[in-house]
């Protein structure tokens, strides 16, 4: 038998232990529930990345922020004239004569431009009027064809004007990401004869940047890159902002257009021939000469631009976007659009993910968890668009799906910590309820049935009715020690009737005879007629019990013994048995008596719950409860399950059994 502790300091550390173990353990439980697997959601999302699964999803990201940033000024610098379809049905006939075209750059250039950009290609005549668009192009020092240096999937490519030398040529080539929309500037590649060329809009920033003394140089951060002065352009990498090995041959750059739905001034041919424009509109600005008719299909897909016609723009309007955005960029300082150091992304990710656990980890309410989540998706969203006007691309898109997730999937856990906290307190009330069943089951009930079976009886003397009725007081009375005292002892223990514990930690089969030897001590009448005891305590299987189950069986032995005792009349033998049998455990106990459950309605009630506790436990165990007659008489009560050697078993048992 255990000794009850004789110093209350020595009860008080133990309690200590006991509250700092259970501490652990809910904290393990809520790094398994949601710490950890946001963990792994951080991981996928890392992976993910890391593989351009989400390449798609941040470009889309960057447009819809590019799109909706604050509408900026109509670009004075530069004039688009635009051969629209008025142009071409009033000339009847498309291309554009050489003739018609010629007449256009003469005009042009009665407005004193700085430069003129041809975003047509004329690598061969469209007469009329051949010879006089090339001495045109030989008279005029500012205009810039354009040519196509990369090779189709055909393999050609398109020649400049023949009348243009190389300085006065750039090229028109782009390059699409895999959704087909336009986000990157080519500003210089290497033919394939390992020539190298310079682009259209560079072409066109460097003669209108040579009036204010500035000429094209190499970088001095990224000597690759190229530089106005001081402005260096910012070279496109393979791993820029949501690009994941992407092609960076040649000299890129990402595009930052212009905002507004009117970002440059645009006039017809028509206006420029009949003299309906503004000098000041021209003179010593860039001249963009384009097609901007819909019958020509002259369009780049971009989302990043608010236009009439969504997502399409006229090649003419996106090669003034990317002049623009170098000039820009010189004079005025408006920022490129660059990224940070692939590291430094995958740090700015962790730390968001980081944020939705440490949200679920220390907020404990699910809708203030829900808020936390809202505010701080707003804040990520918000901090990463106003990066964004600063020039900086920050991965929104990965850090916000290991925000969601997290906080999801930890907004749940809380959901389940609070089913679990629910069920641990019902499952206290109920602890409650079963130590207040014992108790009166296997104290005030026994004396009253004795009461009951002997009140009749003329040898019952007042004297013993009422020693009996004071021992029932008595019983009744102490009932409340005795719950609280089982309900706040130690875990690992098992207390019995007139303070006894008995210590779960030892043995099972100690632990279950020292139980039948207390409570055959007892003054029950079925104990009385005993002459005959067979016993056999043997080792069980226990590694796979909890103090609990333990608890319980203890419970179905003291409960199956008090029933001799009460209900037995003249039973002259006892076999008790917890052992193994062929492969199972079993617990049973038989009597020889004449049973009175019968005879007395008021234990009806009790006994039914002592079934009801030994059928719940058996299901836990996954075993078999039974109380069944004993040839030719008395009663037989077994409890009877397997060695489970596999955890998921047990778990899959424990589970079925809170159902």
């Amino acid at each position: 038998m255990l000794k009850k502790p004789t110093a209350q300091s020595s009860k008080g550390k133990k309690s200590g232990y006991r509250r700092y173990w259970k501490a652990l353990q809910q904290e393990s439980a809520v790094w398994r529930v949601g710490a950890l697997p946001s963990v792994i959601v951080v991981g996928l999302v890392i992976a993910a990345r890391l593989t351009g699964a989400l390449q798609g999803l941040e470009w889309a990201v960057l447009d819809r922020m590019l799109r909706y940033r604050p509408a900026e000024p109509i670009d004075q610098r530069l004039v688009i004239v635009g051969i629209n379809e008025t142009d071409i049905r009033r000339i009847g006939t498309y291309p554009i004569p050489d003739r018609e075209l010629a007449a256009l750059l003469r005009k042009l250039q009665t407005y004193h431009p700085a430069v003129i950009g041809l975003d047509l290609f004329r690598d061969l005549p469209v007469q009329p009027g051949h010879s006089d668009l090339v001495q045109t192009l030989r008279e005029l020092k500012n205009v810039i064809g354009v040519e196509k240096v990369l090779p189709d999937r055909s393999g050609l490519a398109v020649k400049p004007p023949p009348a243009l030398p190389p300085e006065q040529v750039g090229f028109a080539d782009a390059l699409f990401d895999d959704d087909g929309a336009l986000r990157r500037s080519l500003l210089g590649t290497s033919d394939e004869h390992d020539r190298y060329h310079f682009s259209l809009s560079i072409r066109l920033a460097e003669r209108y940047l040579s009036a204010h003394g500035l000429s094209l140089g190499n970088g001095i951060r990224d000597p690759e890159a190229m530089r106005f002065g001081t402005s260096e352009l910012t070279r496109f990498q393979p791993h820029t902002g949501g690009y994941v090995n992407a092609d960076a041959g040649g000299n890129q750059m990402l595009l930052n257009v212009r905002t507004g739905r009117q970002p440059f001034r645009i006039v017809s041919l028509q206006d420029v021939q009949t003299g309906n424009v503004d000098p000041t509109w021209l003179q010593g600005k860039i001249a963009l000469v384009g097609i901007t008719a819909p019958s020509v299909k002259d369009t780049i897909n971009s989302a990043a631009i608010a236009s009439d016609n969504p997502a399409l723009i006229y090649g003419v309007e996106m090669q003034a976007h990317a002049v623009s955005q170098i000039v820009s960029a010189v004079l005025d300082q408006r920022p490129l659009l660059q990224s940070w150091a692939e590291g430094w992304d995958y740090l700015w990710i962790v730390a968001w993910g980081l944020l939705g656990i440490s949200l679920g980890r220390f907020i404990r309410s699910p809708a203030v968890s829900l808020l936390g989540l809202g505010l701080a998706s707003a804040g990520l969203i918000g901090a990463s668009y106003g990066a964004l006007l600063w020039g900086w691309w920050l991965p929104v898109v990965p850090a916000l799906l290991v925000l969601v997730l997290n906080g999801a999937g930890l907004t749940a856990s809380l959901f389940y910590r609070y089913r679990q906290d629910w069920q641990a307190r019902v499952s206290d009330r109920q602890l409650i309820i079963d130590h207040t069943f014992n108790a009166i089951h296997n104290g005030p009930l026994q004396t009253l049935a004795q009461l009951m079976r002997q009140v009749d009886e003329p040898s019952l003397a007042r004297p013993q009715l009422q020693a009996k009725l004071n021992q029932l007081n008595q019983e009744l009375r102490s009932i409340y020690d005795s719950v609280q005292r089982e309900t706040l002892v130690q875990e690992s223990s098992f207390v019995l009737s007139h303070d006894r514990e008995l210590n779960l930690q030892a043995p099972l089969h100690e632990v279950l005879y020292e139980l039948y030897s207390s409570v055959l001590e007892r003054e029950l009448t079925g104990f009385k007629t005993l002459t005959l005891k067979v016993i056999n305590f043997a080792p069980l299987d226990e590694h796979h019990l909890s103090l609990e189950q333990k608890r319980g069986l203890c419970r179905f032995l003291e409960e199956a013994l008090c029933n001799v005792g009460k209900h037995a009349i003249q039973a002259t033998c006892l076999k008790v048995t917890c052992a193994q049998e062929q492969g199972l455990q079993v617990i049973r106990v038989t009597d020889n008596g004449k049973s009175l459950v019968a005879t007395l309605p008021d234990t009806g009630v009790a006994i039914g719950l002592g079934t009801q506790q030994a059928q719940k436990l058996a299901k836990q165990l996954g075993g078999t409860f039974r109380r069944k007659p004993n040839t030719p008489k008395g009663m037989i009560s077994e409890l009877v399950w397997a060695v489970h050697r596999f955890w998921w078993w047990q778990f899959w048992l424990e589970r079925q059994s809170h159902k």
